[in-house]
């Protein structure tokens, strides 16, 4: 997500934030740190820019880069907040304990219905997990529109777009598609944001690729998906993954250092509230109430 982002810490007289034990003023006001997923770049600074205009004194930054460095970045202290479209690994866990402490906290904040998209010139309307196996798994058959559809045959060699491999979208896509035993085959056009992903797949008609529903444009075809080949097909919208109908939907976490306290604290809250998740389903995505 190509937005300018800021760093900073925390701590201001009583409002210093214990979640990750580092300081710094900024004015009169606290500043908390939020690092990590692309997919929630979108979600986390329309939270930010929402928050700033009900607490002005408190400013929240907001960083993307993928789930893997907002991890890291908790680790090492340089954040507050971790934004992960994944789950913490039990290493990092250990890591995070042994560095900082404490173990870190999983707050689940929203759902993202992970859409599978092609060009929106592409015939094809519905494709199954089995299918999609074939097209991103490695050994599998699937290289050409004509093993996939007859209808998408003259579409031709199949573009595959995928994330880079610091990215929670690449991990989660990788076991709900490919099982955790399967790796990726080799020889996709691999990109570093959840838009980038859109965008590329909106200006190559025979591309194929992953990302958010939130990211959808008019240039741009949201599949059906099937568990199987041959049984219905489900479309990527909040009620179908609210439901569990939609079989590629996951959870977005926020990550703190121990439980949050201070304004940190008051910031989840108000996330977790009916004006937080309002900002959720704006921007389609899926609220947790």
């Amino acid at each position: 997500m190509s937005c300018k982002m800021w760093i900073g810490c925390i701590g201001v007289g009583m409002l210093s934030l214990s979640v990750t034990g580092c300081g710094g003023e900024k004015g009169d006001g606290t500043t908390i740190t939020a690092t990590g997923s692309d997919t929630m770049v979108n979600v986390a600074q329309a939270w930010a820019e929402e928050y700033a205009k009900r607490n002005p004194k408190i400013k929240v930054d907001v960083n993307g880069g993928g789930s893997g460095r907002g991890i890291s970045s908790l680790i090492n202290g340089t954040c507050d907040m971790a934004n992960a479209s994944r789950k913490m690994e039990d290493k990092e866990r250990a890591t995070c304990k042994e560095k900082r402490g404490e173990e870190p906290v999983e707050h689940v904040v929203g759902y993202d219905a992970l859409a599978v998209y092609v060009h929106k010139d592409n015939p094809l309307d519905s494709i199954s997990i089995e299918q999609l196996a074939e097209i991103y798994g490695d050994g599998g058959a699937s290289e050409n529109w004509s093993q996939v559809s007859d209808a998408a045959a003259s579409l031709g060699k199949i573009v595959r777009v995928s994330r880079q491999n610091n990215s929670g979208t690449y991990v989660y896509f990788r076991e709900a598609v490919l099982g955790k035993e399967r790796d990726y085959k080799l020889g996709s056009v691999d990109q570093s944001g959840s838009k980038d992903v859109v965008a590329l797949v909106a200006r190559t008609p025979a591309a194929i690729g992953y990302s958010g529903m939130g990211y959808a444009t008019d240039e741009v075809k949201m599949l059906k998906i099937s568990k199987a080949k041959g049984e219905p097909a489900v479309a990527p919208t909040v009620d179908n993954a609210k439901s569990g109908a939609y079989p590629i939907t996951r959870p977005l976490h926020i990550y703190t250092v121990g439980e949050p306290t201070g304004a940190a604290k008051e910031y989840i809250e108000w996330i977790l509230s009916e004006a937080g998740q309002k900002v959720v389903t704006d921007l389609g995505y899926v609220p947790v109430q």
